[in-house]
């Protein structure tokens, strides 16, 4: 009974209708993706490109953002400006339209731009919306207008000379006006927009971040040449570049693509910066809105411009950024899968032609690219303009139009074949470096899932797979146990008596292992103290790195306290920084610090004598003055550590091994591009670099400090 009334009490009177912004203040989410910063973001984002749209269609040449002390935010343009005039439809003037009426603008006749940020058109009166306060300044036909808004709605402010978004606020009643506020030059256009973002809608918490501004700045030069974009803190917040005080940047490029892809290569070049251009057409049936103002269905003819810069350098990380109208689309879409997909095909088809002198069979399926194989080390800027995109939701973030897809693919296809076959000896040169990578990609992914699969333990004691020389331990507890990768055989002998075999492993390296830096992937995985140190960890190497499949929580790098056993500590720290990565990111390597010295202190009476262990030569100083002062007498010929091997058992287990006692150093590498910099220096094949960091810093050098 009580269902039956529940049901037909729920009448037509019980549903909501939101009209208009309100909508919009309702749901925001739908909008703006979050009201978190993202969503803040978001929101200049959208007011940024209007301008930048104008940027585009030769209207604009310079922008300014400016983040005022007060919390607003200001962007400027010199445009043709917001359309003062009125619009017949609505009886409203064009800024009025713009700024409170979602689905309008001038995006989508095709008349106003030929290619823009995007179709919803919904973009000014969101930002309206969730705003406290909007002012909005348009200069035009001589004359600057103004129009302020408070969450969208229309009127005037009793502010005079400084704008407050907490005045008293009087709304439009019988109708709306654009105010005349001052005269200009017929020839100065443009818009200023202002806004505070309301606090009802974006918690405290959420503030515009400076850095991301500057990079999505800096991403807009580079994509629309010649605009100059500045970008002006006010707020003086801790921990940014304005802290102390206003501070501004101005970004201009006029390389386009080219430089983009320059800026954001982390590695040396295997190929110079190709750019690959065309275009393509394709049909589209779109509603239209005919003279009597009624939607029909018409087909429409579209145009496609394909804009790729791209180079592969000596790294595997890859770097691709994609774009639609200059609007980054961060998760892809139609136009990165044709670009991907044509990629592949491309160097797949240039392998096969050069299969005899790559040494790969045609006939072995396994012996196939991949998509990773031939995106390792790439860099590439993806930039496509069509007229009325169609994306995946209001934030922009996929690429929906389907017929893109085969367009780019075609084009990039065309320009990189025309490339790799081309008969200019650079080119030729060049193509050749990039097969060879790529196949060697190919064959270092499959020798590193064969390590991965034989390297695999299903318990600590299944070790028949890995090295013989692994002195493995008995534990299974990934997170307790501990690898020690040890210099030499006379230091594993004193290291098996030194360690708790339940929890500690050691695996002796001979010598200095192989530069990883200077040599290839295949020259690696040959190398056997490097193929070693791969397999008794488990977890693959590179590209194909597992973290969780690592077989240790600790990978321990113990070498003797002298200059060889530094340079061995350096080579290992090369091998996992660019193979392993992930391990140190996760402060998963150590080195262990033995001591130098070993002091005999004599006791007194019945006091028996004792040991101090001293690490440097200004720490051992120290102790001798602190036994002299305190009156205590110590052997003269005081013992001087030259390796590990020189060390008893249990004072090896006292000062480096026993987790009690001992001391380590944590490997981190919070900067990743100034770690990749600092070892492409010291251990790369660029020799001149190195030589004149050597000569620059051979005047900081202790000659007392050389071990020989």
């Amino acid at each position: 009974m009580t269902s039956t009334l529940s049901e037909s009490s729920y009448t037509a009177r019980h549903l909501s209708v939101l009209e208009g912004l309100e909508a919009v203040r309702k749901r925001p989410g739908m909008y703006i993706g979050t009201t978190d910063s993202r969503g803040l973001m978001h929101c200049l984002w959208e007011i940024i490109d209007n301008s930048v749209d104008e940027a585009l269609g030769g209207h604009c040449d310079r922008i300014a953002v400016i983040l005022h002390a007060d919390s607003s935010v200001e962007v400027h343009d010199n445009g043709r400006g917001i359309p003062v005039d009125v619009e017949p439809k609505t009886g409203l003037t064009g800024v009025e339209v713009v700024f409170t009426k979602l689905h309008a603008g001038g995006k989508f006749g095709g008349g106003s731009y030929a290619a823009s940020g995007g179709l919803h058109g919904v973009g000014a009166s969101v930002v309206n919306a969730l705003s406290a306060r909007l002012d909005v300044e348009v200069d035009r036909n001589g004359r600057t207008h103004r129009m302020t808004f408070h969450r969208g709605e229309p009127g005037v402010y009793a502010d005079r000379d400084r704008p407050d978004p907490d005045a008293a606020f009087t709304p439009f009643v019988d109708a709306s006006e654009l105010t005349v506020v001052g005269k200009v030059p017929r020839a100065r256009t443009g818009t200023r927009v202002r806004y505070w973002a309301d606090r009802q809608v974006f918690p405290a918490s959420a503030v515009f971040s400076y850095d991301e501004l500057v990079s999505r700045v800096r991403q807009t030069t580079f994509l629309v040449p010649g605009l100059t974009v500045t970008v002006r803190d006010e707020r003086g917040l801790p921990g940014t570049p304005g802290a102390d005080g206003p501070h501004e940047e101005t970004f201009v490029h006029h390389g386009g693509a080219v430089d983009f892809v320059e800026f954001l290569a982390p590695d040396a070049a295997v190929t110079d910066t190709w750019r690959l251009t065309g275009s393509g057409t394709f049909t589209e049936t779109v509603p239209v809105l005919d003279g009597r103002g009624h939607l029909t269905s018409q087909a429409v003819e579209r145009e496609c411009e394909v804009d790729v810069a791209l180079r592969w350098g000596t790294g595997y990380e890859t770097e691709v950024r994609s774009f639609v109208n200059i609007i980054s689309t961060p998760k892809g879409g139609t136009h990165l899968a044709g670009f991907e997909q044509s990629l592949l095909k491309t160097l797949r088809k240039g392998v096969e032609q050069n299969a005899r002198r790559l040494k790969v069979s045609t006939k072995d399926v396994g012996e196939r690219l991949e998509k990773d194989d031939v995106m390792a080390g790439l860099t590439a800027v993806l930039t496509v303009r069509l007229a009325e995109p169609q994306f995946e939701g209001q934030t922009k973030e996929v690429l929906g139009t389907g017929p893109v897809r085969a367009i780019v693919a075609r084009v990039v296809e065309k320009e990189l074949t025309a490339l790799l076959t081309s008969s200019k000896r650079d080119h030729k040169a060049q193509a050749s470096l990039l097969l060879d990578k790529v196949v060697a990609e190919m064959r270092a992914r499959l020798s590193a899932r064969k390590q991965k699969e034989i390297s695999r333990r299903k318990n600590a004691l299944e070790t028949s797979a890995l090295p013989a020389k692994l002195a493995d331990c008995r534990s299974d507890d990934v997170d307790r146990s501990e690898l020690f990768i040890v210099e030499g055989d006379s230091a594993l002998g004193t290291a098996k008596l030194a360690r708790s075999s339940d929890f500690q492993a050691l695996l002796p390296i001979r010598g200095k292992i192989l530069n990883v830096q200077k040599a290839s992937i295949s020259d690696m995985l040959r190398n056997a103290e490097c193929a070693a140190i791969i397999q008794v960890l488990g977890a693959g190497s590179g590209r194909s790195f597992d973290l969780d499949a690592a077989r240790y929580g600790k990978v321990v790098l113990m070498t003797d306290a002298d200059v060889d056993g530094a340079h061995i500590r350096t080579l290992l720290l090369t091998l996992f920084f660019r193979y392993m990565r992930p391990l140190v990111d996760a402060g998963r390597v150590y080195a262990a610090v033995p001591p130098l010295h070993r002091v005999e202190v004599l006791g007194g009476g019945s006091r028996k004598s004792e040991y101090v262990y001293t690490y440097s030569e200004a720490e051992l100083a120290t102790t001798l003055r602190r036994l002299d002062k305190a009156g205590r007498r110590y052997k003269d010929d005081i013992q001087r550590y030259k390796g590990l091997g020189e060390m008893d058992a249990d004072q090896l287990a006292e000062t480096t091994m026993d987790p009690r006692h001992r001391t380590l150093r944590r490997v981190t590498a919070q900067d990743a591009a100034a770690a990749e910099r600092v070892f492409e220096l010291l251990m790369g094949s660029e020799v001149a670099p190195r030589r004149d960091f050597i000569v620059a810093g051979a005047a900081q050098l202790d000659r007392a400090r050389i071990d020989a």
